[in-house]
């Protein structure tokens, strides 16, 4: 088509509009179309004084149906470049802008093609000429009237979508309110929480002083009253002494073993208060380890010597394995051989026949200082309670002692940077290893 005056912009509206109807366009598109096209037509009349039009159904590789409207300047556009005199047109098709053509420089618009539209063979495309070839252009007035008419159309649809977002605002707002009015309820029961909160903290904070307090009035309870009564159980157990000494005067067998069941009750009493004594010293945080450069195979030694011969069951035997080389570990010596020995020892008591083993290896960097026996065993549901202080595993295989041992020699294995580990299981035996850092905490 040619443009060349101004009655020719109401026919190349028209034929556009036909254009977009015929290849499958949806009505809006059709009229965003058509109104692209009146005003850039308008627009190159003005400028370079007309144009030829040309439609082109294009289909991109990989890609959607378009439809392509070349505008051809019947003069150079000046500059090279065209700006639509309203800024709205570049937003009624998917593309707008120049490219050069064979030479020339056109303005170039166009709009993608439902995927949904008829398939554009060339069969129906020569079928789409002929009936754009056939059709008679309307006049300026009908075009003009059908302008109207879409214009009106639009305006409706227009008015029509304002009292859709008026109703739409008004629903906002109201959800607005509710929503601060929630905003509202909430922020008030967080404040109340909070202050609950704040309240529980400040309780918290109080019952936990008042736990340190009891804790440190406890281990100085314990270290006091554990330093009173070391003299007096020693002289008892003196004065037992001397009472069943052959140079002292004879006693009958009566008396005899009630001075010897007053010194064992003196023994036992006298350990119990080591052990609080010793335990309240770890708890208060005033025992404090001698770092040097340990020598295993000597504590091994001093170990197996006294152990040994404080062994009375005939059926247990002890075994003190050699360390490996290098057997040296940065640790306290009296701290680190006083763990070892409770744990000896506890193997010794528990343990009815078979033998109780200690042994060394490092693993992963670590030394690993385990203790087994082959006694009852421990169930799985108390491996954490034998720590507790003053607990006892109950059932044939409690025999004496304070409960303090093993709580004791946990936190000694804690203060000397390793970990006491328990691996055992009823009629198995048990294995307590002592785990520590080749080069100390």
């Amino acid at each position: 088509m040619a443009l060349r005056v101004e009655h020719d912009i109401f026919l190349i509206r028209q034929r556009g509009r036909e254009v977009a109807e015929a290849v499958g366009l949806e009505h809006q598109d059709q009229v965003r179309l058509a109104t692209a096209l009146s005003e850039v037509a308008r627009d190159l009349l003005r400028i370079c004084g007309g144009a030829d039009v040309t439609f082109a159904a294009v289909v991109e590789a990989q890609g959607p149906v378009r439809l392509r409207v070349d505008l051809a300047p019947v003069r150079p556009l000046p500059s090279g470049r065209y700006e639509p005199q309203s800024g709205a047109v570049a937003r009624l098709v998917d593309m707008l802008g120049v490219v050069g053509r064979e030479g020339d420089t056109v303005v170039r618009m166009s709009r993608r093609v439902p995927a949904n539209a008829q398939a554009l063979t060339p069969e129906r495309l020569a079928e789409l000429r002929a009936e754009l070839g056939s059709s008679a252009p309307a006049s300026a007035v009908d075009e003009l009237a059908l302008q109207n008419e879409q214009l009106i159309a639009a305006l409706d649809e227009v008015r029509s979508q304002r009292d859709e977002l008026a109703v739409l605002n008004e629903e906002l707002q109201e959800t607005n309110r509710g929503v601060m009015a929630l905003y509202n309820q909430l922020t008030e029961e967080l404040e109340e929480t909070n202050r609950g909160v704040v309240a529980l903290y400040a309780e918290l904070d109080e019952k936990s002083a008042q736990l340190r307090t009891a804790s440190e009035s406890k281990s100085r309870f314990l270290a006091n009253v554990s330093h009173e009564l070391r003299a007096p159980v020693t002289a008892i157990i003196g004065l037992s002494r001397l009472l069943a000494d052959s140079a002292s005067d004879p006693l009958t067998a009566e008396q005899a073993r009630q001075v010897g069941l007053i010194r064992d009750s003196a023994t036992d009493l006298l350990g119990l208060v080591n052990d609080l004594l010793d335990l309240a010293k770890a708890e208060s945080g005033r025992l404090e380890p001698n770092w040097t450069e340990v020598d295993l195979r000597a504590i091994f030694g001093q170990l197996r010597g006294t152990l040994r011969a404080l062994s009375t069951k005939p059926d247990v035997e002890l075994v003190v394995e050699d360390p490996p080389p290098p057997g040296t570990v940065r640790s306290d010596e009296v701290l680190l051989a006083q763990v070892l020995r409770n744990l000896l020892h506890n193997g010794l008591k528990f343990t009815e026949r078979g033998q109780v083993r200690l042994r060394a290896e490092i693993r992963d960097g670590r030394w690993r200082l385990s203790v087994s026996d082959t006694g009852a065993g421990i169930a799985p549901e108390l491996h954490e309670r034998i720590f507790e202080e003053f607990y006892q595993v109950p059932g044939s295989t409690r025999i004496g002692g304070t409960g303090l041992g093993l709580p004791y020699a946990r936190r000694v294995t804690h203060l000397l940077g390793g970990a006491l580990e328990l691996a055992s299981e009823p009629g198995r035996g048990s294995t307590f290893t002592v785990v520590l850092p080749v080069g100390g905490a």
